[in-house]
């Protein structure tokens, strides 16, 4: 029994000890701009994360910087295009369409469809080798010929 009560408290102290960001805001409009921003910005480590779900340091500094952009009255625009022109395109979450990122928006579809196209000539091929190669009456008599002789000898 007081094993188990020792090793709850170590549990309860570790979690007690996680670290929280706790952020203070001038009003309610700031803190929705902060919390659409970082659920937009892509985390640099993680990649598949937002800077909101990542615990990378980057991730952590990146938040700090929304913040601070924030609180000296910068507004959404002014930091997304801070941080495209920083780090590119890549740190949004969900890129804007234009010339340089048309590959992401269109590169899943061309992987369908040439999946699709791959696909569909694979198995073009099989039914006419299939068709091509199938046994006429004049070789399938061929063939049954040469297999009796071989079980007379």
């Amino acid at each position: 029994m007081i094993r188990l009560s020792v090793l709850l408290l170590c549990l309860w102290i570790s979690v007690a000890q996680a670290a929280v960001e706790y952020r203070q805001f001038d009003n309610a409009e700031q803190e929705q701009a902060y919390q659409n921003l970082i659920s937009e910005l892509r985390c640099l480590v993680c990649q598949n994360q937002t800077i909101a779900d990542s615990n990378a340091d980057l991730a952590k500094d990146l938040r700090r910087q929304v913040y601070e952009m924030l609180q000296q009255g910068k507004s959404e625009q002014d930091i997304v295009d801070f941080m495209t022109q920083r780090y590119g395109d890549f740190v949004m979450y969900r890129p804007p369409l234009k010339a340089k990122t048309l590959f992401l928006w269109i590169g899943p579809l061309l992987f369908v469809v040439i999946g699709l196209a791959m696909l569909l000539i694979v198995s073009r091929r099989k039914r006419s080798v299939a068709e091509a190669g199938g046994l006429t009456g004049e070789k399938k008599a061929k063939i049954d010929a040469l297999l009796e002789e071989g079980d007379d000898s």
